[in-house]
């Protein structure tokens, strides 16, 4: 019943102890300890199971962008635990077939480099309000200085980014709904190894019985954003997330009901919206910080950048597209500090991978960090923090041009990507601009895999304002 449960919680559970020297950034022995073990007793393709599901590691490239680049529908997105997909949503990143057809088509607009421009006014006046807490905080201090744990900052900065972007003047109920997702989440990670018993999820246990408490209070709280919308609107939705999918699915509905999205999958897109695009931005930007502040020739680097093509002023879409430096630093943290450490898929039929022969319902896990510190693939300084392998673009930065496995890669990219990126972007030249910044003696170097990738105790960094 169990399979390697046992054997992976034991071992992940050992590994909480290690701590790391800030130096180092190969942290798959405390996140990944399981991987590791049997990979250097099997081999890079190896079988497992979880629980009864059986599954198959991949640690080659080639196998990797057939199974992710597949068009044939031949594999599908995995069943996710119960918890998850109260916490995901049956959006974008777990339907598939027809459905997935549908649910892009009517977020797809949303993501187009125009409406991603007009978001960025958003996200900067965002940051602002951070940063000004910040300079008020340290205008107290007689040292002139301030240390910050700058995770739980970067967490409500992306929570209210999400919400202004996802619910413009809704935001402030927006907020309600983040605050009950991240309830969820904690949840979520307490039972994510925990065995699948079928229709467990549906006996009132407590956990459960606080999950659906959470869910209703989702939904409310979204239903009634949703219709105070639609109520107002007079054909005009809003040109945030949320009426950007709405104009859409009522043109898509008009054209064929068929394709219409019900309201149930349009709350499950912002459930999506919110979980992909708060968490794993916030320790996106979490781990730069970290890289810059243990990297200060870098953080020199990216300030010149920044005040060369955008002075003091607050940047905007035109300017962030000059920073090719800041678009390098953020690659380079992407491969090593994923927020995602697994991408799985499962096998619709028997059929074969590569010389694997995999039955039906067989899973494929694919573990990132390990690809993304393959010195075949990154060369010998894969351990090593090193922008300079981005200079001449994503796709020659490592000896196969979809190396970078951050937002996947093939028809199911993450269609968030490119908000993510404009996002870290803003957020990282307008710090640069206005304060210096070092890493606390007393931040403890222990990568955490919380659902996302993240420092287990919160980074710690020493903040001073730059000379006028």
């Amino acid at each position: 019943m169990k399979g390697c449960l046992d054997e992976t919680k034991s071992l992940r559970s050992s590994a909480q102890g290690i701590t790391m020297d800030i130096n180092s950034h190969d942290y798959t022995s405390r996140v990944l300890p399981h991987y590791l073990k049997w990979l250097s007793i099997y081999g890079k393709t190896f079988l497992f199971w979880y629980g009864t599901t059986p599954r198959i590691c991949i640690t080659d490239i080639e196998l990797v962008k057939q199974v992710l680049s597949s068009k044939s529908g031949f594999y599908l997105k995995t069943e996710v635990h119960p918890t998850l997909v109260a916490l995901l949503g049956k959006g974008l990143v777990l339907v598939d077939g027809t459905d997935w057809v549908r649910h892009r088509r009517v977020v797809n607009p949303s993501f187009t480099i125009d409406k991603l421009k007009m978001m960025t006014r958003s996200m900067a006046e965002c940051t602002k309000s951070m940063i000004e807490g910040w300079e008020n905080h340290i205008a107290k201090e007689k040292s002139k200085q301030i240390e910050i744990e700058v995770n739980n900052h970067f967490e409500e900065l992306t929570a209210d980014i999400i919400s202004h972007t996802a619910f413009g003047s809704s935001y402030i109920k927006g907020k309600e709904v983040f605050s009950t997702q991240k309830e969820l989440q904690n949840l979520t990670f307490a039972s994510i190894l925990n065995v699948q018993i079928p229709g467990f999820q549906y006996l009132p246990t407590k956990n459960n019985r606080k999950m659906w408490s959470l869910e209703k209070k989702f939904k409310s709280t979204a239903m009634q954003i949703i219709h105070e919308r639609m109520a107002s609107s007079n054909g005009d939705y809003g040109n945030d997330l949320l009426g950007l999918m709405l104009e859409t699915c009522m043109t898509v509905g008009k054209e064929n009901n068929k394709n219409r999205l019900s309201m149930d999958e349009i709350i499950d897109e912002c459930k999506t919206f919110f979980f992909s695009g708060h968490e794993t931005t916030s320790h996106l930007l979490t781990w730069t910080m970290f890289l810059l502040s243990t990297n200060q020739d870098w953080q020199e680097k990216l300030r010149v950048e920044v005040l060369r093509e955008c002075g003091t002023e607050i940047p905007n879409a035109d300017m962030l597209t000059k920073l090719k430096l800041v678009n390098m630093v953020l690659l380079e943290v992407l491969r090593l500090y994923s927020p995602v450490t697994y991408l799985f898929r499962k096998a619709s039929q028997d059929m074969k991978l590569g010389s694997i022969n995999l039955l039906k319902g067989t899973t494929i896990g694919i573990p990132i960090p390990i690809l993304h510190r393959d010195k075949e693939m990154w060369g010998p300084d894969a351990e090593k923090f090193n922008p300079l392998r981005f200079e001449n673009g994503l796709s020659k930065a490592a000896k196969h041009p979809n190396a970078l496995l951050s937002f996947s890669m093939g028809p199911r990219v993450c269609i968030g990507q490119n908000f993510a990126m404009l996002e870290a972007k803003t957020v990282i030249a307008m710090i640069i601009q206005r304060f210096s910044f070092s890493i606390s003696p007393n931040y403890v170097h222990k990568p955490i895999d919380f659902l996302a990738l993240q420092p287990m105790y919160g980074l710690q960094i020493i903040l001073k304002p730059l000379e006028s």
